[in-house]
């Protein structure tokens, strides 16, 4: 049988990959994914994938990027994902290979994230028999994925492909995996590209029903103290500008969730910043004391509305989401409109700009948006002033300061994550790569390797903890072997944060098990890679280092060390209302 890669396919052609040859599937997979789209397929590879793999042999036009752990190979596909709002494709074997990916399928479903995810099994004769690196990868992701299936015949396989990428990219976006036999990519037939993708019964992209558009266009200029809330779904549906549209044309203040970050210009006068468990005052002032929300691709989540019961109290709910199911769901709507936030936005300012005036608004308005701007200036974000010391929070406004906002940022998940959501302002969509819903420890860094991959010439800095980089620090390894320039900040304070605030706040400060001490020298550890390493414990060394980083071509990594006893201000504990918030601790 002869699995190379056929001599016409050795050069990017497309009429050259149309043609009806007759190859393997393996071919058909690498031809499919090619007229597709896909610029790079994070993987690592195993016996059930061999013939794929052999595929790919001497083909210059098919890049794979070989990761040194299945998840960094999911969670870089995911960066390149979130980065591009283009599906990122990786690939694993059977058995433990796809297990791996487990936890990056789940974060991406989580954050509505276009992922295909390819696993090999084992051949479809051995399926249910405990053969050697079997798992049934459908079953066990079918809770966490858009859509999964095994491909059971080779003739099947070029028209499974594509439907999975247009499931994974249209709609409420998310994870596809298509699991293929290795006999399936290895037996032959004629290579039949599908012209079209019909899925019986799949609507991505409903009417929107335009009596609902009315109601809300009505609600908004009723409104005395409205709010608009802006998710990730707008980012998603690359709605940004008509998102700004609709606010220069309505005076809406805007708050955005962690997701949502850079979907609204964090310098616009009438952002007031993110809302939730570690928000701003003015943000979470605003959802208790508004008379009108206006959700926009956002799902309620729990570090968002924290006591449901006591959330938004006074206001009326207009919710916007691709996803019928989302809405209602945590929060009654009584504007419920289903349909993409571009195309609904769109909507909204058309209606407003064929009005002959300006819509009048209450006068009470202008008295709210000046309520709005005292509490910003009242109540800013703000942390200890020590110049004796390196805080945290001045390492990421130096980040913010010497980028303008320019850079795509990836973190990983704890204090570091919000103190980037609460003093780097961004100011671009799609410049905040963070985990979310699932809030998975280990992402941040390969993630940037992925969005490198898709922006080569944008400045990438990965925010990670001394905890979470620990997770994935092997991919240190093709950095230095790609040259691929990541910045990697790690705020190293010697211990599992987040845990240790909350139990210092909940808990009384009885600590358990979150002492870090014992990880690696980060920069003997980078150095052991072939990646520069750098660090500084003060201001003047932190500006230093991090200049060096800039002017340095290849990948860095900078370990900034600061105290484990700096907090994530402000919070409101889980069990209370947004009202609750603690804005600083008590000198003791």
């Amino acid at each position: 049988m002869n699995t190379k890669t056929p001599t016409a396919l050795r050069t990017w052609n497309r009429d050259a990959l149309l043609a009806p040859d007759r190859i393997n599937g393996s071919e058909i997979l690498l031809r499919t994914l090619l007229l597709e789209g896909v610029e790079c397929v994070f993987g690592y590879p195993g016996g059930a994938v061999l013939y794929i793999y052999d595929a790919m042999h001497g083909n210059p036009d098919f890049r794979h990027l070989l990761t040194r752990h299945e998840q960094g190979a999911i969670h870089a596909a995911d960066g390149y994902a979130r980065s591009t709002g283009k599906p990122g494709v990786c690939l694993a074997t059977s058995g433990p290979g796809a297990a791996n990916l487990v936890t990056g399928i789940a974060t991406a479903h989580m954050d509505s994230v276009p992922l295909v995810i390819i696993t090999g099994n084992v051949a479809t004769s051995l399926l249910g028999t405990d053969a050697f690196q079997e798992a049934d990868i459908v079953g066990i992701t079918q809770p966490i994925t858009k859509h999964g299936l095994m491909v059971r015949h080779v003739d099947d396989l070029a028209r499974t492909i594509r439907e999975a990428f247009h499931l994974a990219g249209t709609g409420r976006k998310g994870p596809v995996l298509v699991d293929i036999p290795k006999d399936v990519s290895a037996d032959t037939t004629v290579f039949r590209y599908p012209d079209t993708v019909h899925i019986r019964g799949y609507e991505p992209d409903p009417a929107v029903n335009p009596e609902l558009v009315d109601l809300l266009l009505a609600a908004i200029r009723e409104a005395k103290r409205p709010l608009l809330l802006a998710g990730g779904g707008v980012v998603q549906a690359e709605a940004s500008a008509e998102l700004l549209q609709l606010v220069q044309r309505t005076q809406l203040p805007v708050t955005t969730t962690l997701l949502g970050l850079g979907g609204f210009s964090a310098l616009h006068p009438l952002w007031l910043g993110m809302p939730g468990m570690h928000g701003t005052y003015a943000a979470n002032q605003a959802l208790q004391q508004c008379d009108l929300l206006v959700a926009v691709g956002a799902r309620f989540d729990d570090r968002v509305t924290m006591r449901l019961d006591d959330f938004a109290p006074h206001a009326r709910i207009a919710h916007l989401d691709i996803d019928a199911a989302e809405i209602g769901k945590l929060v009654p709507a009584s504007i419920p409109i289903r349909g993409d936030a571009k195309r609904v936005l769109a909507m909204v300012c058309d209606r407003l700009a064929a009005q002959p005036a300006a819509p009048e608004f209450p006068a009470e308005r202008a008295a709210w948006l000046r309520n709005l701007a005292e509490m910003k200036e009242r109540h800013p974000l703000r942390y200890r002033d020590d110049t004796s010391a390196l805080q945290p929070q001045y390492v990421i406004e130096m980040l913010d300061r010497t980028t303008e906002g320019n850079a795509i940022v990836t973190t990983d998940v704890g204090q570091h994550q919000m103190w980037v959501a609460q003093f780097y302002r961004f100011r671009h969509p799609r410049s905040l790569l963070t985990s979310g819903g699932l809030g998975t420890m280990g992402f941040g860094f390969p993630s940037a390797i992925g969005a490198q991959i898709g922006h080569p010439d944008r400045l990438v800095i990965s925010v990670n903890g001394d905890g979470g980089m620990q997770m994935c620090a092997q991919e240190l390894a093709i950095c230095a072997l790609h040259n691929i320039p990541v910045k990697i900040v790690v705020i190293n304070n010697q211990t599992l944060g987040m845990i240790k605030q909350w139990q210092e706040v909940i808990h009384q400060g009885r600590y358990s098990h979150i002492d870090l001490s014992g990880s690696p020298d980060f920069v003997k550890l980078a150095e052991a890679y072939g990646v520069l390493g750098l660090r500084a414990d003060n201001r003047e060394d932190a500006e230093r280092v991090w200049q060096t980083a800039l002017r340095t071509p290849g990948p860095v990594l900078i370990d900034f060390l600061v105290s484990k006893d700096e907090l994530v201000l402000p919070m409101v504990p889980h069990g209370r209302s947004l009202d609750d918030m603690i804005l600083e601790v008590p000198e003791a």
